[in-house]
């Protein structure tokens, strides 16, 4: 954990700061007499009739690293959005470094010195590091390649980002990627960052890399927004805490006042919450998936199978293969060599006489573009996937779909509890507690959910998780998942996938394999 948090004063004195910078907030964390690099007072934003920030007040400091927490639907992303020129708030202030301001686009908060690094990285493949870095910055273009590589190189090791300036970005990982994301921001000088679930694709190793580097840059001054629902990321790199619930400030502190992921996940949900799952014995029964070497179209030789009563977890960085093995199972895409059998029959025949209830149920990814329709209600959501058990002749019974709709929201507590609310209106923990419910109430005897608590705050995860290992007892879960503490906690075996391939398939309670999966996750078997 960072020192910086355990010497001096409560926060001692912000690296970068400047020591004759005044402010007003000096009893807030004890930062002392120190200008806030932004300071959002009274800052409300609604949408209809939803009121997402409800006169938010709140100060990020420079040389800081403040962890922003809340549950699904508690208002930050709105807050930040906000921040980032992307909406504008509906009442309240915005100053930066000391001045009111009021953008009109991101461009206007890039220009003030905010930068966001988002989930899904703006970079063009076909360019090097240093192209893209580069790329709409003034006199940019006109250095010579040389040049362009010396610059950029010497931004990366003035924040300790290692990267080839010149290598080709289509051919880098997923961390290194991100340090590209990052390079651009602090190319333009950015003063404030901001990370949004900035872990989700990188392996533990990048994880690390990465919280290093934000010590870098927030003791050379910068300010720094962390927002991630993974506790122990948070203890490990925050300097301070501020929660959100239901679009206000519930309470800031300072990381090292919390001494566990428990306590603040209290702090955050108020109430306890289960971050180990008890985990039922149920008994392995029939085969529900077999993968025989299978291979094209991004995999090699992929073997593994699925008996009921079991979860086997597929891990890995995002893009080694996960997608398209996803993609064979659930239909999408047809088999290009080898052998695939579901519920006991081919590939082939199983989809020709696919039922809607029974069999194979799939929670995507992409729970707001592809498992739901943004502007469709809840009924006519259960209906996307539901509709053949609706149908009586030529008519649909929306009653009883209603009334089966009424259901599903009740007994996983989906919220706000309105049938007639839009997917677009819930939350991204809400919409997938909907969906798992939804797909359940199929009674599936193979369940493929592809991360199903990315994103999702801890409250949302603990319900997911109970819902996954309940379903052991009538299938079999493929799950496929970038956050090992999940695969560790739900699977009984799992399979790393890197470049295509399956480095490793091994039960969790085998202690060594388990301690190589990080290296199995990037491309290490030795």
């Amino acid at each position: 954990m960072d020192e910086r948090k355990h010497t001096g004063s409560p926060l001692g004195t912000p690296h970068g700061a400047r020591p004759d910078a005044r402010t007003d907030i000096g009893t807030d964390l004890g930062i002392g007499d120190v200008l806030p690099q932004v300071r959002l007072t009274g800052v409300t934003k609604r949408f209809g009739n939803v009121l997402a920030n409800d006169g938010i007040s709140l100060s990020i400091m420079p040389g800081r690293i403040k962890a922003l927490l809340g549950e699904n639907g508690a208002g930050k992303s709105t807050l930040m959005a906000m921040l980032a020129g992307r909406f504008k708030p509906d009442e309240g202030r915005i100053e930066v470094a000391g001045k009111a301001v009021d953008f009109a686009s991101p461009r206007e908060a890039i220009a003030a010195g905010i930068g966001m690094v988002y989930q899904h990285f703006m970079l063009v493949e076909n360019m090097t590091v240093a192209e893209n870095v580069l790329l709409g910055q003034e006199g940019g273009f006109f250095l010579n390649p040389a040049e362009m590589r010396r610059v950029v190189g010497g931004l990366a090791e003035r924040y300790g980002l290692p990267i080839d300036p010149g290598a080709r970005v289509g051919d880098l990982s997923m961390g290194e990627r991100q340090r590209v994301e990052i390079l651009k921001l602090l190319h333009r000088e950015s003063q404030v960052l901001i990370f949004d679930e900035p872990t989700a694709v990188l392996t533990p190793l990048e994880a690390e890399a990465l919280f290093a580097a934000l010590r870098a840059m927030s003791a050379q001054g910068k300010a720094i927004v962390f927002i991630s629902h993974k506790l122990e990321e948070v203890l490990s790199v925050a300097d301070e805490i501020a929660i959100l619930r239901r679009g206000r400030i519930e309470g800031e502190f300072l990381a090292s006042e919390v001494h566990s992921p428990a306590e603040l996940a209290r702090r955050m949900v108020g109430r306890d919450v289960v971050l180990e799952i008890d985990r039922d014995e149920v008994s392995a029964g029939r085969m529900v998936l077999d993968v025989k070497h299978l291979s094209g179209e991004g995999l090699e030789d992929v073997s593994l199978d699925l008996k009921r009563g079991e979860i086997l977890a597929i891990v890995g960085v995002a893009g080694n293969g996960q997608q398209q093995l996803v993609e064979v199972v659930c239909g999408i895409a047809e088999p290009q060599a080898g052998e695939v059998s579901i519920l006991g029959k081919s590939w082939a025949d199983f989809f020709h006489s696919r039922g809607w209830k029974g069999e194979l149920a799939w929670i995507p990814e992409d729970r707001a573009g592809l498992a739901t329709g943004r502007g469709l209600s809840l009924t006519d959501n259960l209906l996307l996937t539901t509709r053949e058990g609706f149908a009586h002749g030529q008519w649909l019974e929306r009653g009883r779909a209603s009334e089966t709709t009424r259901g599903i929201v009740r007994d996983n507590d989906v919220r706000p509890g309105r049938i007639e609310a839009q997917a677009w209106q819930l939350s991204g923990g809400n919409l997938q507690k909907f969906v798992l419910g939804r797909e359940l109430y199929r009674e599936p005897r193979l369940i493929v959910a592809e991360q199903p608590t990315q994103g999702l705050d801890v409250s949302a995860t603990e319900a997911v998780w109970q819902r996954l290992l309940e379903s052991r007892r009538t299938a079999g879960v493929l799950l496929v998942t970038g956050d090992l503490s999940e695969a560790l906690q739900l699977a009984d075996r799992v399979a790393v996938m890197f470049r295509g391939r399956v480095m490793g398939l091994f039960p969790v309670t085998d202690t060594a394999q388990v301690e190589r999966i990080g290296s199995l996750m990037a491309g290490l078997r030795d």
